[in-house]
């Protein structure tokens, strides 16, 4: 399948430009290579397959050939738990494939600020590509992935019932024949409790 290369930032003039620390350009090497091929190289086999944009909407054609209802969901999946599991189990009983897009780390600090994410996209997709409940996974840089779902047209959005006053991609879903749905969340299961549970226990005495 043929990669999507992601627009590059305008470069700085050469005469402006600091060079970057090593371990930054690795960094930006890795982020980069496993955002623009087909399958990153994991430590295990992935259930599901990740997907570039070009290469999703490719796959996407193809499952509606196959007539397989198709449904997609998005969200940060920063420190994955139960709650995230529970939803993605229940999205995925209601169709053939299940799509998770996740925001990347640029989206995540421009919705929750500096502080997020904990963990970089790169390891929230493989973790998420080991989840039996996902077929397919994904990045989207946009502050919402309407414009991804424009080009998916799932045939189910789903997102968990706190997203219930907007849903991204509502508009596009339902005007090509779609569902929209929203799905109940485990109380008590999110990242930010979690976080300020973390935060609240007493340092321990080394």
């Amino acid at each position: 399948m043929s990669a999507l290369m992601p627009t590059p930032c305008r470069p700085m003039p050469a005469s402006h430009q600091e060079p970057k620390p090593l371990m930054s350009q690795l960094a930006s090497f890795r982020i980069f290579a496993f955002r623009t091929r087909e399958r990153p190289l994991l430590h295990w086999n992935p259930v599901a397959q990740f997907y570039n944009r070009a290469g999703l909407i490719k796959r996407r054609a193809l499952w509606k050939r196959q007539g397989k209802t198709v449904v997609f969901t998005n969200g940060c999946y920063d420190l994955l738990h139960p709650g995230h599991v529970r939803l993605l189990e229940q999205a995925r009983s209601l169709g053939d494939v299940l799509i998770l897009a996740l925001n990347s780390d640029a989206g995540v600090r421009r919705m929750k600020g500096p502080s997020r994410p904990l963990i970089p996209e790169e390891e929230r997709a493989e973790l998420a590509l080991a989840l039996e409940a996902v077929d397919a996974v994904t990045l989207f840089d946009e502050d919402t992935p309407r414009e991804l779902i424009g080009f998916v047209l799932p045939d189910i959005l789903i997102k968990g019932a706190d997203w219930a006053h907007f849903i991204a991609g509502r508009e596009e879903v339902e005007a090509a024949g779609g569902k929209v749905m929203t799905l109940p969340l485990e109380p008590g299961c999110s990242t930010t409790n979690i976080v300020e549970r973390i935060l609240g226990q007493p340092a321990r005495q080394k």
